[in-house]
């Protein structure tokens, strides 16, 4: 009986997950299917998951909390962070997990001696991100615009920071955590604060995968090694991989089939 896959948004057309995954079904021979779902109501996913006969899903924006809230069974890491973006059918129980913070942080392991990191943003990602991290002993400061979304942080003893009260200063790294960019020409936070810490930084990084966001052009005008968002996709992709097929692949078997997917143009 072949397994039926999706990836649960809203927006959701742009995903390059279905392509990636159903690459790796085909190249390695597993027979199942991966599919897009433009989910309107993050309340509804877990009726929506068994309604659609699915074996697993991988979540993005915004569902990601919803999708921690409808899992019968957590990983340790997924239970500590309170975010989920992949579900696996078990049993009749869903048991979800967090890929995007390993996956992440495999991505940035190519850029050495940097210990200090500025996340521009407050959301879903940087929230599993920002515990991995200082798990693995980086420093990690937060940027956001308004006060709210930080709370949660402060309470967890991060540093962080609202455009207002920021004082740029030297960090080995910037990431864009926020959407800024992928559908306008916006950039995460005002350019002038930008201007403070770009100039310091070692390399500058983007979540969003697939466009020279206007961040990373700012990034390259002050001649900063960039990365967009694709090798934590195709990363944190390869971890979802081998929880929907019960750990039958390793990472290895998996990349190059999956690598293809950003072969393409």
């Amino acid at each position: 009986m072949k397994q039926l896959f999706a990836i649960f948004g809203n927006p959701v057309s742009h995903s390059k997950s279905p392509l990636m995954h159903n690459l790796t079904f085909k190249g390695l021979g597993y027979d199942s299917c991966y599919v897009r779902y433009l989910l309107k109501d993050g309340s509804k996913l877990k009726e929506t998951f068994f309604a659609l006969s699915l074996k697993g899903i991988n979540i993005t924006v915004p569902h990601k909390e919803h999708a921690f809230n409808a899992c019968d069974v957590l990983d340790p890491f997924a239970q500590k962070i309170g975010v989920v973006n992949t579900i696996v059918e078990r049993e009749g129980k869903l048991h979800g997990y967090n890929t995007d913070a390993p996956g992440f942080l495999k991505a940035i392991a190519e850029f050495k001696d940097v210990k200090t990191v500025l996340f521009l943003g407050a959301g879903g990602t940087a929230q599993s991100t920002s515990s991995i991290l200082r798990d693995e002993k980086y420093e990690v400061t937060l940027l956001n615009r308004s006060e709210g979304r930080l709370e949660k942080y402060n309470n967890d003893g991060f540093e962080t920071y609202t455009f207002e009260t920021f004082v740029p200063k030297a960090y080995d790294l910037v990431i864009n955590m926020t959407s800024a960019g992928l559908e306008d020409d916006s950039l995460p936070a005002p350019q002038a604060l930008l201007d403070g810490v770009i100039p310091k930084a070692k390399a500058c990084v983007d979540v969003i995968y697939g466009k020279e966001t206007p961040f990373l052009k700012l990034a390259k005008s002050h001649n900063k090694p960039t990365k967009d968002g694709s090798d934590m996709l195709l990363y944190q992709g390869i971890i979802a991989f081998e929880h929907f097929t019960n750990y039958a692949y390793s990472f290895e078997e998996i990349k190059p089939h999956m690598q293809q997917a950003f072969d393409f143009n």
